[in-house]
Order: C-alpha cells, then structure tokens, then sequence
C-alpha cells in the first residue's frame, strides 16, 4: 500500500503531480466537498502533509493527523504553519529555502524598473488608443531613471542578496538594514529603517520577518519622500497599506511596485486605481523552472522522511 499524502494546495506542474501520483496516494484536500468530515474519517492515515506558505496547516489540523511524519511546505513562508508545535512533536517542516531566490528578485528589480518607467501606464496608453488621440510628447508624463538609483533594502538574506546583485550591476549604490550587520557584505549598512529610506531613491523590501508588522508606515514613506519609491517582495502586511495609499494619494512617494498585501487577494481599490502602482498577484516565484525546483524539493523532503531520515531541509528538526 502506498503512502498517504493529503495535498491541501494544488501543484501546477504536471511532472511533479505525476510524480506524488506515482509514488503516493495523494489526498487532494482542496478539492474535498466536505474536507473537515473527510478530515476526520481519514485524518489518521495520512503520512505526509503538502501545503503552501500562504495556507500552512494549522495546530487543530496537524492534531487531527497523529501518523504524519512531515509537513512539506511548498513555498518559503512558515508563518502560517505552528512551527512550535511541531517542534514539540518532533515533526520536520520543510521549506523550498533557496528554490526562489532568483525569481524574486528578477521580479523586484522588473516592479523597481516598471514603476520608475510608468511601463503599465505607458501600456495602457497604447492599448487604449490614447496615443492616437494625443500623439504629443507631453502626453505622458517623464519618468524616472532606475540606473544609478540609491537603492535601499529591508533584509539582506537570500533574496536581499539577489536584488543587490543585480542593482549594483545597473550602477545603484546599495544600503541595507537588517536585525545586524552582515561581515560579508561591503555594501552600506544602515541601522535605522527610517534612516536607510532617507537615504535611498528607492526601498525594496526583502525580508522575510515573519513576526513584523507595519513596518514601512507613514514615517518612513516620508522619509523615502516624493521621488522615492517602494517594492514589496516580501510579506503584504510589513506594509501599512493606509498610510502607503495616503503617501501615494498625496505624492508624498512616487510610486511603488507590489506583489504581496496584507489581505491576499483583496487589494485596496486605492492601490489598484492608481497609475502610479505596478502590482502583481503574488508571483515573485511563478516561473516554470522556479515551480518545478520547488516541487521536486517537496518530493524530497516527503522521501526522506518517509525513509525515516531528517528532511534536508527541515526547519523544526
């Protein structure tokens, strides 16, 4: 009899769900008419558990799954996932740690790029036939020179890391803040949220800081100023979405570029009227290539656990 694996998050990878298919009888929770009645006729049987970063599992879930032998996250947020309580069953919690670093911050430094250069009013302009209408070049307002720009970041892991790379190779001089100095990084570290937005044309926020909240609010958008511009990569609610939509409305900032909010998907009407806003729906990692490293790691952290080794990438044990 072959495992049992209960899914709570589709796998858009058609190789990867092949895969799970071939070697598991895999449970598709999302799909249930009555998941919290199946959930407890068949809780007991289930030996892996795959969710996303988003969903996680909760404590009353997992206490419902008494076999289960790994939660397989199939993302890098573990917010959402009681990780103390995993901890006390000696569970492994996987993540994709490394599977989405690139991908990220391609799309962060396409959010900073697309934002300076209004591209998705400049779109919108052509598609709406506007340019015909009004074929003068003061029609669409000048924009803003991404290269060389003072780019600050909130968060210099993986995905900091990445974003910096590819900033500096556009001739930005980098700041970065983070709970400490990094030895190995010669750019400028700035200890002061406020203090780095200041000091920057553009902040781009990185970290992962699962237990912030609001941290970019109304004092540091002024301190980024009229010129300045935000990108969210990171977590929606590190954001305090009124004051970003009253700095935006005010021209208190010039723009920002976000592919995470507080309230997925419900963004504000505010954010989503403005030309001065480029949003995504939480994509950063929505690439064929990114999808499928971060599903063959979910594959791998199920085997190993089922073959009774600690996942590789376990975060509990």
């Amino acid at each position: 009899m072959k495992p049992q694996v209960l899914q709570l998050n589709p796998i858009l990878i058609p190789e990867i769900n092949e895969e799970l298919a071939a070697r598991y009888t895999v449970h598709r929770y999302f799909e249930a008419s009555d998941p919290q009645g199946w959930l407890r006729e068949h809780g007991a049987s289930i030996d892996a558990v795959i969710t996303g970063g988003h969903t996680g599992i909760s404590r009353a879930m997992l206490e419902q799954l008494p076999g289960i032998k790994v939660v397989a996250v199939n993302g890098v947020g573990t917010d959402a996932v009681d990780l103390a309580y995993c901890r006390e069953r000696g569970l492994p919690v996987t993540a994709t740690l490394g599977a989405l670093t690139e991908d990220v911050a391609d799309l962060a430094i396409g959010l900073l790029i697309a934002a300076c250069r209004n591209l998705c009013a400049g779109d919108r302009f052509v598609r709406d036939g506007q340019w015909e209408r009004f074929p003068q070049p003061s029609a669409i307002p000048l924009a803003r020179r991404f290269s060389g720009m003072r780019v600050g970041i909130v968060g210099m892991g993986r995905v900091g890391r990445a974003v910096a790379l590819r900033a500096a190779a556009f001739g930005c001089p980098i700041g970065y803040t983070d709970l400490r100095a990094m030895d190995d990084i010669a750019h400028r570290f700035v200890p002061s949220l406020v203090d780095l937005a200041r000091d920057s044309d553009a902040l781009v926020l990185c970290a992962a800081a699962d237990s912030a909240e609001g941290i970019v609010d109304a004092a540091v958008l002024d301190a980024l100023g009229p010129r300045g511009f935000l990108v969210n990569v990171a977590r929606g609610r590190l954001v305090n979405e009124a004051d970003l939509t009253a700095a935006l409305a005010a021209g208190r900032i010039a723009g920002a570029g976000l592919d995470v909010f507080v309230d997925e998907p419900r963004v504000p009407l505010a954010l989503r009227q403005s030309d001065s806003v480029t949003l995504q729906a939480h994509r950063a990692s929505a690439t064929w290539e990114t999808r499928t490293a971060m599903g063959e790691m979910v594959l791998a952290g199920i085997a190993q656990a089922l073959a009774g080794e600690r996942p590789a990438m376990s975060l509990t044990t």
